[in-house]
């Protein structure tokens, strides 16, 4: 059984939304989870104002004082713990997750790269002379 993180859209047209899930490889991508880790939100919201939001800044390179513009962000909600748990057991991420999950410190390497494509994994493909003196030693 080969279990995925990946992302469930829940939203309709034109305004995403997705739950961050536990699922079967095999099944359909709205189907039931096995678990719902979290949220991610791709659309980019503004941070509401506060009583210490500055209305002015100084800019850094001119010196100049410039309206105050808050920078937005994509809202992502996750259980870090049952996140590690699940990638412990060998629940593999999609593209979209490995890249949440970069940022948020959990997953190494860029996303849609896969162990045999770094530097001296184990599953490194065998070069051209090395599988000449492999049939060799074993012919």
């Amino acid at each position: 059984m080969v279990v995925k993180i990946r992302l469930a859209r829940l939203s309709k047209r034109h305004s995403p939304f997705y739950n961050i899930v536990v699922a079967q490889a095999r099944s359909a991508r709205d189907s039931k989870p096995m678990e719902v880790l979290g949220t991610f939100s791709p659309v980019p919201q503004t941070p509401l104002a506060s009583a210490h939001t500055p209305e002015k800044v100084q800019n850094p390179v001119t010196g100049e004082m410039e309206d105050y513009k808050p920078r937005k962000y994509k809202d992502v909600r996750l259980d870090i713990t049952r996140t590690k748990y699940w990638l412990g057991v060998g629940a593999q991420p999609s593209e979209g997750v490995q890249g949440i999950l970069g940022l948020l410190g959990l997953w190494e390497g860029r996303p849609g790269m896969r162990e045999s494509e770094g530097m001296g994994g184990r599953g490194a493909k065998v070069g051209a002379g090395q599988a000449q003196v492999q049939k060799e030693k074993s012919g």
